[in-house]
């Protein structure tokens, strides 16, 4: 018998150190090469890692949770099978002895006497949603009555379109008898300046589901297609409004335990060790500057609407940060230094400024574990389908866990979308190595002014950030007012 033990390997360029997250084997256990022993978390991001031994598992060298260098044996695996030769990663999983309970059927489960027909957006439908925006889902702060809950999804994590908060439009929007959106007959100006806040687009069994949990869809962030409240969408808020109430039952503790013993130590390691790091860095060594510009996001939210129907879309999702991401790399094209880094150079008082004439463009993504910056290489070389393709592949890795250290290094430019959790724009930090990033905010209607006439529109804010060592004021507003021309008529991509 061969006893072979397995070293830490360095997943990404020059890292020293991880930890492991958690073991997919245990001893007695028969792998094959290439099945998956267990998750590190290194300073970039998640990663798995594949047995390069085939035999048995024989003991487990470092604990969950533990940090170790690079280099350290982590595993011990023999050459000898016993047990289940199936490899590990196709193996039936056992059947744990339990008793037979009722099931419950979950919050936001669609009602045995109602329709189930398709929501608005395509999206599917159950008891849980079906990925969810990227930036975070969550509800609005204030209370709100609720059924108790048996059971909540995982948390997810963000970077999808900016959420809608919708309201009723001037004009009733078209729809087929299939997809019936609740909305009123046609408003006078003054009640569509009063109402804009208040009416909120649902089909009537989402209504329902609304009113049996007791929440208020004004409470809710709206993902639907035409920014009407879909199911998915309370089921979201259910969950993380119920999670959040479970954890502040108990987060005061006992009345009149010692102050010094209720204090929570979180270590700082992994991806928020390593973004922490990089946050301070690039705030103190950065001089930034930051802009703010409002734009009439409606021809945007009409296009949108238009992709999704064409049957060269079908099957990928699409959302108005597709479009960002499009005028993002259309600006960038025309203002070249914002696609930049500042480089010192080692050893002397001197600098460069390097600009790039390729756009890795960088999407950031909260995570529970800390945020996140994947980028698409080389975006500029895509069409828009292939962009659209790459924002979901990119969502759909994140949302799992599994962005790679190389799949987070080299950015040149970021998107930030907080729209996604119901703000509307804020002062995003460069990230490093960068020298701009674009904050997207939420798209939502408002009282707008277009040719004189006061009438509801949809409008979001971008803010942009920006190193003011190679991007002055007047190439930053010149930037922003770029991308801001897209959104407002995405008609211009075809010069």
């Amino acid at each position: 018998m061969t006893l072979n033990k397995f070293n830490l390997p360095d997943v990404g360029e020059g890292l020293t150190e991880a930890e492991v997250v958690s073991w997919k084997v245990k001893p007695g256990d028969t792998v094959a090469v290439n099945d998956v022993i267990c998750e590190i978390e290194t300073a970039k991001s998640i990663v798995e890692l594949p047995s390069p031994f085939a035999g048995t598992v024989t003991e487990l060298l470092v604990q969950e949770g533990v940090t170790v260098d690079v280099g350290t044996p982590i595993i011990s695996v023999s050459d000898e099978v016993s047990g289940d030769p199936t490899p590990a990663d196709v193996r039936a999983p056992e059947a744990p002895h339990s008793p037979v309970v009722q099931e419950q059927p979950l919050y936001g489960k669609l009602p045995e006497d109602e329709p189930a027909g398709g929501t608005a957006d395509g999206g599917a439908h159950g008891g849980a949603p079906a990925g969810g925006p990227l930036v975070g889902s969550g509800p609005k702060a204030d209370a709100v009555k609720r059924r108790p809950r048996k059971t909540a999804p995982a948390a997810a994590v963000t970077v999808n379109a900016p959420q809608v908060e919708p309201v009723q439009p001037r004009t009733p929007a078209a729809v087929s008898a299939d997809e019936t959106t609740v909305v009123d007959n046609r408003p006078t100006l003054g009640d569509t300046i009063t109402g804009l806040v208040n009416r909120v687009l649902a089909k009537p069994p989402v209504r329902k589901i609304a009113r049996d949990l007791g929440i208020d869809l004004a409470d809710v962030v709206a993902t639907g297609s035409r920014g009407e409240v879909t199911r998915e969408d309370l089921v979201s808020y259910q969950a993380q409004r119920d999670a959040e109430l479970d954890k502040a039952d108990g987060f005061w503790g006992k009345a009149g335990k010692p102050q010094d013993q209720r204090v929570e130590r979180i270590p700082v390691k992994g991806v928020r060790k390593a973004t922490a790091k990089a946050m301070v860095e690039s705030a103190f060594a950065a001089p930034h500057v930051s802009i703010f510009v409002d734009v009439d996001a409606s021809r945007t939210m009409e296009f949108v609407k238009r992709l999704k129907a064409s049957r060269d879309f079908e099957g990928i999702k699409v959302s108005p940060l597709l479009i960002l991401a499009k005028a993002v790399i259309w600006a960038a094209a025309r203002n070249p230094s914002v696609n930049a880094s500042w480089v010192d150079s080692e050893g002397s008082d001197t600098a460069e400024i390097h600009v790039k004439h390729f756009m890795n463009l960088g999407i950031a993504a909260a995570t529970p574990r800390g945020l996140m910056v994947p980028n698409i290489k080389n975006a500029q070389d895509l069409s828009l389908k292939e962009l659209a393709l790459a924002l979901n592949n990119l969502a759909t890795t994140a949302r799992a866990g599994k962005t790679q250290p190389a799949e987070m290094q080299g950015g040149t430019l970021t998107v930030t979308n907080i729209g996604a959790l119901g703000i509307d724009t804020g002062t995003p930090i460069i990230n490093p190595g960068e020298v701009a990033i674009v904050a997207f905010g939420t798209i939502k209607q408002k009282p707008w002014v277009l040719d004189g006439e006061v009438i509801p529109r949809w409008i979001t804010t971008l803010g942009g950030s920006f190193d003011h060592r190679v991007v002055d004021g007047d190439l930053s507003a010149r930037f922003m007012a770029d991308v801001a021309a897209i959104l407002e008529e995405p008609a211009l991509l075809l010069d």
